[in-house]
């Protein structure tokens, strides 16, 4: 491949290098080395405790920057290694790439344009899961990670797996990560696009070997096993934290909300009424008068003399992001509270409606009932004490 100095200077200019993580891909790193060298002097290879011929390979390439460890530790953990790496040498942006030769360093300029064209973003190589020769626990595992991706942050991406991936380093720089293995790669996604890092996809090639030659080091059973333990912990913090705090964000990101925030503290209105005000916004927002909650909420508060802006803003809950989630936990709680085993029936998705509960609509509602209820309880009691926190420090 004949060396274009367009490349390089490129890459200078944008302050980006190379990460190859490796773990005993020896008989395909050389060409991977030779491929990626026409782009960039700037590779650095993490050496995570092969026991083949690797390190005689990379002493081929003497101006090569490498680390080598005695211990196979994982993937996750030889990026994590490179990133604090590459980061201590000044780049704020590092593709990585695979060892086991199965992408095209042909590729890489891809990357580059996206990056120049979006600005700063983590930038996936999306493979074609499609193509022959595609083995099935790939395009399953695909699937499966795209799906809970965007359960866990609502974005769409086409292949959550790809090892190759443009990453903006400084912007992850003071992050702490907890896993080390091929679950790293998760974890670094769904906490980057949390931290509001756009999330950008490239198309790329892939390569794999036949049957018979290909290495991996995937194992099925444990690694899988990793992977769904990772995703349910961040599907608990996703409901538990993060959509209450991009909500919270998004009504509080205007002027207007703010200025309301301080009216709530300000107000000589009691913890107790504001609370209430709150809670019953809640309910409205939840109980399955769909097309009519915020009508009916409004002459309710006026006859109950409740806060109505207060009502107005948290009945707010049922924006059309948070629907399917409603549905379906409204769905699921009237099951399990009629005793009706289809409330099982039913996954998680964001294509769930109204129109999908059509024929178990009495479990739906009662489950929406309580929901509503349960809701409005704990944003009742949730409030009081945070007003009660902020006023006491205020006084």
């Amino acid at each position: 491949m004949e060396r274009l100095d367009f490349y390089p200077s490129k890459f200078r200019e944008l302050n980006v290098c190379i990460i190859i993580p490796t773990y005993n891909n020896a008989q395909t790193l050389e060409k991977i080395i030779k491929d990626l060298s026409v782009f960039t002097d700037d590779i650095y290879i993490v050496n995570d405790g092969s026991t083949d011929h690797t390190r005689e390979i990379l002493n081929k390439f003497p101006g090569l920057r490498s680390l080598s460890y005695s211990e196979n530790v994982g993937k996750g953990w030889a990026l994590r290694k490179g990133f604090e790496w590459a980061l201590k040498a000044g780049f704020d942006y590092a593709i990585t790439i695979d060892s086991d030769g199965q992408h095209f360093a042909e590729d890489i300029p891809l990357f580059i344009q996206k990056l120049e064209e979006k600005g700063p973003a983590l930038i996936l190589g999306a493979r074609n899961m499609k193509q022959e020769g595609i083995p099935g626990k790939s395009s399953f595992g695909h699937k499966f990670s795209n799906f809970w991706f965007w359960v866990e942050t609502g974005v769409r991406a086409p292949d959550t797996q790809t090892g190759y991936r443009l990453y903006p380093i400084k912007l992850l720089r003071g992050m702490n990560f907890y896993t080390r293995k091929y679950e790293f790669e998760i974890e670094v996604l769904v906490r980057a696009s949390w931290k509001g890092i756009a999330i950008e996809s490239v198309p790329v090639r892939v390569f794999y070997s036949p049957k018979e030659t290909r290495i991996s080091h995937f194992r099925p059973f444990k690694d899988f096993s990793r992977i769904s333990v990772l995703n349910t912990l961040l599907v608990i913090i996703t409901v538990a934290y993060i959509i209450p705090r991009n909500f919270l964000r998004t009504l509080f990101a205007k002027k207007t909300y703010s200025k309301i925030a301080s009216k709530i503290i300000e107000s000589n209105e009691s913890k107790l009424h504001s609370s209430v005000s709150l809670a019953f916004g809640v309910f409205m927002g939840i109980v399955p008068i769909w097309g009519f909650q915020l009508i009916v909420a409004i002459l309710l508060s006026v006859l109950f003399r409740l806060n109505k802006l207060l009502v107005v803003l948290s009945a707010n809950i049922s924006i059309p992001p948070m629907i399917p989630l409603i549905v379906f936990l409204s769905y699921k709680l009237g099951g399990f509270m009629m005793g009706n085993d289809a409330g099982e029936q039913m996954t998680f998705d964001s294509s769930i409606t109204i129109e999908s509960v059509r024929n178990s609509f009495v479990q739906y509602a009662f489950g929406s009932v309580v929901l509503a209820l349960i809701g409005a309880v704990l944003t009742g009691f949730g409030s009081y004490l945070l007003l009660s926190l902020i006023k006491r420090k205020t006084a």
